[in-house]
């Protein structure tokens, strides 16, 4: 029988700048959810803003069920997208809460990026400026529209796109988990097809790497650990002047008997839990990712 397979790695590093990694990422094997947030708000909030809303999406995932949350339903799009979507309005709120709940979190928040996998169609939701990225064919392509006040004047054709990596102001942006009551999430649906590679990052990453860069480190051939390690370590190298995460997915077809649609780990048995989550707060633990 063939099935589509679909092995995954992340890491996150502290970079060379920070003292406190404000990311956390998360890789549901059994769920197919991947997830990156980046939070901000200073005086390692940004930490607990982001840990709040992978934990959030996670259990929101894992539970399928509303467990007293009203949710939303857009008719055009599937149930696990709606799902998606609903998981990080869900966050939001859960962000919203904390806040409301201790005023010296006051100022917190997290972009988003999070992939959910069922069958051949991946949700792709997201808030801010984490991105997420396919390769197909050997053609890289940027599947996310930053929510940041420079990439608004790209758009309107104010700044160019070289004008916009080095604007003062590029780190500005213009939604995010718990900055506002509400929060407009992004969400489409992409068909996979073997052979794919999809990427999803916090912003410490295409700050200091072009996605011509990228690409040209997603295409040498390694194995996704080495991969990831490489991401961050080159990043690094370009001042790592904030926190760094990645997760790719590769999607495989493989001839195997009784499995149907798994997620593996990025190389042979790096993780042995279904779910793997990591977040990294020591400054310590920084330098290339390893």
């Amino acid at each position: 029988m063939i099935v589509t397979e679909f092995r995954a790695s992340g890491l996150t590093d502290v970079g060379r700048a920070r003292k406190h990694n404000e990311d956390c990422y998360e890789i549901d094997r059994v769920s197919r959810l991947f997830v990156v947030a980046d939070g901000m708000g200073g005086h390692s909030h940004g930490e607990v803003a982001s840990r709040i809303a992978v934990d959030a999406i996670r259990e929101f995932i894992q539970r399928g069920s509303a467990d007293g949350h009203a949710l939303e339903t857009i008719p055009q799009f599937r149930d696990h997208s709606n799902r998606l979507r609903n998981a990080v309005k869900v966050a939001h709120g859960e962000v919203l809460k904390a806040i409301n709940e201790d005023a010296g979190l006051h100022g917190m928040g997290t972009t988003v990026v999070g992939l959910l996998v069922e069958e051949d169609t991946a949700a792709l939701a997201h808030v801010g400026d984490s991105r997420a990225y396919r390769v197909r064919n050997g053609r890289l392509e940027l599947l996310t529209q930053d929510h940041t006040w420079v990439h608004e004047q790209v758009r309107a054709g104010y700044l160019s796109e070289e004008q916009a990596r080095h604007h003062p102001l590029k780190n500005v942006v213009t939604r995010a988990l718990g900055s506002e009551k509400e929060v407009l999430v992004d969400l489409q649906e992409i068909q996979v097809e073997p052979g794919d590679v999809y990427l999803i990052c916090s912003d410490g990453l295409t700050t200091m790497l072009d996605d011509e860069e990228i690409h040209r480190i997603l295409s040498r051939g390694r194995s996704l650990d080495e991969t990831c390690r490489e991401l961050i370590s080159e990043a690094n190298s370009r001042g790592g002047l904030d926190n760094v995460t990645v997760i790719l997915i590769a999607v495989t077809e493989e001839a195997v008997e009784g499995r149907d649609g798994a997620v593996r780990d990025g190389d042979s048995a790096s993780d042995d839990e279904d779910t793997a989550r990591q977040q990294v707060v020591d400054a310590g633990a920084g330098g290339d990712g390893r």
